[in-house]
């Protein structure tokens, strides 16, 4: 199997040992504490769940300027984005001080993970400047949604490991979804996968989705595929997570021959950072396993901010060669030709003109949904698009 991003041995920050997890439940009632931003808290689920092997906490101001700058820390490891614990004020909190880092997704605000402070440091108005520009690459102005939740959870930067104690909602809430790389790993063994493709997804997937993991499996000679979906927190509008579970799953099973794909999902929040969070979906897919990475038109982007490809590009002209193991498999958007009668990639039909492919905008398939109305067949799976009807039309009935 693909070896993880940084080590021999993937090495996931939860305490897995039942008697020290309690142990460090019991300590963190006494220690100081802080109620943790939602991006925080993804960082410690996605490292206590081995996505973001090899790293062992949160990044100091050092490695995070390097990272953003360089897509490397301070002493070399290749990183895409800053993994930092952000807060406005860190009070009475200094280094060397061991403290409780509580969940602000879970009523009560329960303690999720124990952090020993390393650092406390701030970040001047120009390095957040930076980072921003870096990471997200906003236009002067604009009201970029990544680049205003990253700036909204403050300047002082609190870096050192961390155990992690639980995994937030996302175990609770998905529990048939829900996976730690190390589950994923574990099942691509226990199914005899060697060659695996991972399919990124914050949306249902209609035929053109489906299609293209189809090609993929077949053109890289893949045994699996994984059906990753983003759990964490999206942008207003966006089709919620268990309703997204049960139109991928129901694909799955009618569309998909036994033992080629397992429908999973991770917990974490949208960057909206485009080519950047590319490269950090391509890090922590090789740490669950995959061999190769599907990339699509605008991967991780928000509207029209970031170019069609530049999350392909980003790999051959910023990443080094050597930086990653995993593959990625570039794909540009996906459509059902008249011509062909079947779905193809649009790059790949020259003879064709915009009328010769079945489009439908969002927008379009939303007021259908809405009314009723299944999408043509050949934009949607008529089984599919009933589930999603159904969720939209209990919106219009609430």
């Amino acid at each position: 199997m693909i070896k993880p991003h940084g080590s021999d041995e993937l090495n996931p920050l939860f305490v897995y040992d039942s008697a020290e997890n309690e142990a460090l439940h019991h300590e963190a009632e006494s220690l100081p504490s802080i109620v943790v931003s939602s991006a925080t808290a993804a960082n410690a689920v996605m490292m206590g769940a081995g996505y973001f092997n090899p790293l062992t906490g949160y990044m100091t101001k050092a490695d995070a300027l390097s990272v953003a700058r360089e897509m490397k820390t301070a002493s070399g490891l290749f990183w895409p984005t800053p993994v930092l614990n952000l807060v406005e004020d860190a009070g009475d909190i200094k280094a060397g001080d061991r403290i409780a880092l509580r969940d602000p997704n879970v009523e009560e605000n329960p303690v999720l993970a124990v952090m020993d402070v390393e650092a406390v440091e701030e970040f001047s108005d120009e390095e957040m400047a930076m980072m921003t520009q870096e990471i997200y690459r906003p236009a002067e102005g604009e009201d970029h949604i990544g680049a205003t939740t990253f700036n909204s959870q403050g300047k002082v930067c609190l870096s050192g490991p961390i155990k992690v104690l639980n995994f937030s909602y996302f175990q609770s809430e998905f529990p048939d979804t829900f996976r730690t790389a190390v589950e994923i790993r574990n099942e691509i063994a226990e199914r005899g996968w060697n060659k695996v493709v991972a399919f990124q997804t914050r949306n249902p997937m209609h035929l053109a989705h489906e299609e293209l993991c189809h090609m993929a499996m077949d053109r890289l000679g893949c045994d699996g595929l994984v059906i990753h979906m983003l759990l964490g927190k999206l942008k207003k509008g966006d089709i919620p997570a268990p309703v997204r579970d049960a139109a991928i799953r129901k694909m799955v099973e009618l569309y998909f021959p036994p033992n080629s794909a397992m429908v999973t999902g991770y917990g974490f929040d949208m960057l909206y950072a485009g080519p950047k969070e590319a490269v950090l979906h391509a890090v922590f897919r090789q740490n669950m396993g995959a061999t190769h990475f599907i990339i699509g038109r605008d991967h991780a982007g928000v509207g029209d901010h970031y170019g069609a490809f530049d999350a392909q590009e980003i790999f051959e002209k910023e990443v080094p060669a050597d930086a990653l193991d995993i593959e990625i498999f570039k794909a540009d958007h996906t459509a059902w030709s008249k011509k062909l009668n079947k779905v193809v990639m649009m790059c790949e039909a020259p003879d064709h003109e915009k009328d010769d492919f079945v489009l439908l905008s969002g927008t379009k398939v939303r007021e259908m949904l809405v009314q009723g109305i299944s999408p043509p067949k050949e934009f949607s799976r008529p089984e599919v698009a009933e589930i999603l009807i159904q969720y939209y039309q209990s919106l219009d009935a609430a």
